[in-house]
């Protein structure tokens, strides 16, 4: 009888200690991400854009992203006179408790040299490195949706 209660005093106290464990884990998490998408290619396309809003408890920046299915940057699209230009940035900024969009048109991440095509309702997994002021930098493991080529977001 004693072997029985040390036994189940040994169980609780582990399912005790894993709850403690995930818990600290899930709130030490200082970035939300959602509504994470990206495009869906035809079979020969090499390139595909992912989107999605990433929301920062504390103030950061996103300071590089990687994908096993591509080489990914950071891109951003401007207005430049009459004519739309995409160029490679280092950095988002990611004010505290406001959600920064990455969004068709503006800031996004590129998925370039794609080993494979994209195709609608499946996942593609993401990495997103954030540094945080205090130097110290979290890696965000998202699941982007792929969604149709034709696909629109809502506009707010």
């Amino acid at each position: 009888m004693k072997h029985l209660i040390f036994a189940a005093f040994l169980a609780a106290t582990a399912v005790a200690a894993q709850a403690q464990t995930q818990a600290r884990t899930q709130g030490q998490a200082q970035v939300a991400v959602t509504d994470a998408w990206a495009r869906a290619t035809v079979p020969a396309a090499k390139a595909s854009g992912a989107f999605m809003q990433i929301e920062s408890k504390t103030a950061a920046r996103l300071v590089g992203v990687s994908s096993p299915v591509a080489t990914a940057e950071l891109h951003q699209m401007s207005m430049q006179g009459d004519r739309m230009a995409m160029a490679h940035v280092d950095t988002i900024d990611l004010p505290a408790g406001k959600a920064v969009p990455l969004a068709p048109g503006g800031y996004h991440v590129m998925l370039m040299g794609l080993k494979r095509q994209l195709k609608e309702g499946e996942t593609v997994p993401l990495t997103l490195v954030v540094e945080h002021k205090d130097g110290k930098r979290e890696n965000v493991d998202v699941q982007l949706q792929v969604r149709p080529l034709t696909y629109a977001p809502a506009r707010h």
